[in-house]
């Protein structure tokens, strides 16, 4: 008998039906002796429908309120789901997030989980319960609740998964995995079988929208096997799970890109100690994260300083700097909201020479300009034209030979 925690996404319980078919998925695990927790999203829409009211209420929702409000819509799918299993005569019991003693920090919107009781939980197990859990929330040390944030009921499936030391987290979707590349725009792109926490990591925060970045932060971190798949058949998808040393045989597993990005140059900074405090500080300060930062030396002890930022942030952000341009003594302050970020992952990158070589040579024979590099290592990201965002991925996932079937 095995403990698993399974993560069902908007879309695989966007209706009454839908739920009849997850409800069915859950039985069918629970029938062949497992014990079984289930973790819910919001009906797909519901939590944009939800956003949308709270701002014909008011232009500027109290955050407390809204995710008092945004709360509900995993309360609704939680206790549809445990009633539709109690119609099937399975014992079900649905929790909120609080009542899973989900504990979280007091950062409303984008709240944090700092520890998980689950008492209530596994005593419900110990007698062979269903347990249903709202996924996205949690309450916070003064008793008020919280959520955590786009994406945020993975992070709790996986949080739960590891406080009750699961076998497994399954996270169910509308995808049958994890891809070497985005299948809408790479025709030729593959399911992978098996893919490291660190690779799925970099995927996360470099365009892919499989996992939330959390989640795997979590499942790394407390070394939770994280199977993702989809609930509308019965494949085996994707094993999220411990590097290992077969993994090296690939050079580059996947190839990701990001069209959410914008950048910021500016021109002709003084070269001087603390000026790259005062160019970034103001940008922490107003909770804008940097990604890519290049800096290039001129003559007379001057530098030219480009950084990329999410679209979203990209006018605040460019206000901001047009303030510090003048007060640093800067020539210009410009930007660019055309650009998009891609990137090829792989852990077997530690080991091979000549990846960036592969990488410049297949962006340069397609026409395709690099503005921009960052490395890691396991990750090379290049920052070109949006608008050729769709050939770079396909050239580079040729280039590296993940066209080819296994």
């Amino acid at each position: 008998m095995s403990l698993v925690v399974q993560k069902y996404g908007g879309t695989s319980v966007a209706d009454i039906e839908r739920i009849r078919n997850v409800a069915k998925r859950v039985a069918s695990t629970y029938d062949r002796g497992d014990d079984v927790v289930v973790i819910l999203s919001a009906m797909a829409g519901v939590t944009d429908n939800l956003i949308q009211m709270a701002h014909e209420v008011t232009s500027s929702p109290e955050r407390r309120e809204l995710d008092v409000l945004l709360a509900t819509g995993e309360q609704t799918t939680s206790a549809l789901l445990a009633m539709m299993l109690q119609s099937m005569k399975y014992p079900a019991q649905s929790l909120l997030g609080y009542q899973a003693e989900v504990i979280t920090d007091c950062s409303f919107g984008n709240a944090r989980i700092v520890d998980i009781g689950a008492k209530r939980i596994k005593a419900l197990l110990k007698d062979r319960n269903i347990v249903v859990v709202a996924g996205f929330q949690g309450c916070d040390p003064n008793g008020n609740i919280t959520t955590l944030g786009r994406g945020g009921s993975d992070t709790s499936a996986v949080a739960i998964a590891a406080t009750l030391k699961a076998d497994v987290c399954e996270i169910y979707t509308d995808v049958d995995g994890v891809y070497t590349a985005d299948p809408n725009i790479c025709k030729k792109a593959r399911k992978i079988d098996k893919i490291s926490y660190d690779e799925m990591l970099n995927m996360a925060s470099l365009g892919a929208k499989v996992l939330q970045i959390r989640s795997v932060g979590f499942a790394k971190k407390y070394n939770v096997p994280v199977h993702v798949r989809s609930s509308f058949n019965e494949e085996e998808g994707t094993m999220v799970v411990n590097e290992n040393f077969g993994m090296e045989a690939l050079i580059v597993t996947a190839v990701t890109h990001d069209k959410d990005q914008a950048r910021i140059t500016l021109k002709k900074v003084p070269d001087q100690p603390g000026v790259a405090e005062k160019i970034f500080s103001p940008i922490a300060e107003s909770g804008i994260i940097v990604d890519m930062i290049i800096q290039n030396t001129r003559a007379g002890g001057q530098t030219d300083l480009t950084f990329t930022v999410p679209k979203a942030d990209f006018a605040k952000a460019l206000e901001i700097e047009a303030k510090i341009a003048k007060e640093i003594g800067a020539e210009d302050v410009f930007g660019d909201k055309n650009i998009a970020k891609v990137s090829v992952i792989g852990v077997g990158m530690k080991n091979h020479s000549g990846v960036a070589t592969t990488m410049f040579g297949a962006l340069a024979r397609a026409n395709i300009n690099i503005m921009m590099i960052s490395t890691s290592e396991i990750r090379i990201s290049c920052v070109i034209e949006e608008n050729y965002t769709e050939l770079a991925v396909r050239v580079l996932h040729t280039a590296f030979g993940l066209d080819k079937e296994e």
